[in-house]
């Protein structure tokens, strides 16, 4: 998948990536993307595929908020980031519980597993050491927090874990040297002690992104 990032809207390659997606979700409505426009950012959000892409805009290009797909200057757009979606058992338990409305839990599961995800060689830690690392992570349904760790080593930022309600921001780690960052879900990934119990939080969303790019 990193292989499209840079790409414009228009490329072939993204095309078909989105038809094998919706070929594999054995997708039946339409598979044209819902879109957000900023200023800063346009997402392409495939709520049914599970997968959401996001441009930047450039050439001095500034889109406007709220346009519709043919409005947009595609030419001047370039894929940033990828993002996966994934439905941990106990949110949607949750939201079964609540009865809310599927607004809540917009996008399904990203339809193609395992999702192969590269881990970069030759890293070295803090004294100049070679770190030992496997050469991919094939992520299903339940990885989980201690999975990534595991594979990827200590992230390089992390973040969640409060908020107001006893906590109600999800933990995230990143790995700016592999371009992944991840959020976990479920009941471990959130409150006062998401840290201790985190380990064993599945993953909720994972994003893509250029390797030794930061993040926001």
């Amino acid at each position: 998948m990193k292989d499209l990032l840079g790409l414009r809207p228009t490329a072939p390659t993204i095309s078909q990536y989105i038809v094998s997606l919706a070929e594999a979700a054995k997708a039946s409505e339409s598979i044209a993307p819902d879109i957000k426009s900023y200023s800063d950012a346009v997402y392409f959000n495939y709520y049914s595929l599970g997968t959401s892409l996001v441009f930047v805009p450039n050439d001095g290009y500034k889109p406007k908020t709220g346009l519709k797909l043919g409005e947009l200057q595609q030419d001047k757009l370039l894929l940033d980031s990828i993002d996966i979606y994934n439905v941990p058992k106990s949110e949607t338990k949750n939201a079964d519980k609540t009865k809310s409305s599927r607004s809540v839990l917009s996008f399904t599961a990203f339809p193609t597993f395992p999702i192969s995800l590269p881990i970069t060689a030759n890293l070295k830690d803090k004294d100049g050491k070679p770190v030992e690392r496997p050469s991919q992570l094939d992520v299903t349904l339940e990885t989980s927090g201690k999975d990534f760790v595991g594979a990827f080593g200590e992230p390089d930022r992390k973040g969640g874990g409060a908020g107001p309600s006893s906590g109600s921001i999800n933990i995230w780690c990143e790995w700016s040297k592999d371009g992944l960052m991840v959020e976990f879900g479920g009941v471990q990934a959130k409150g006062p002690q998401a840290w201790d119990t985190g380990k064993d939080a599945v993953w909720k969303v994972i994003t893509l992104f250029r390797p030794g790019t930061k993040r926001d």
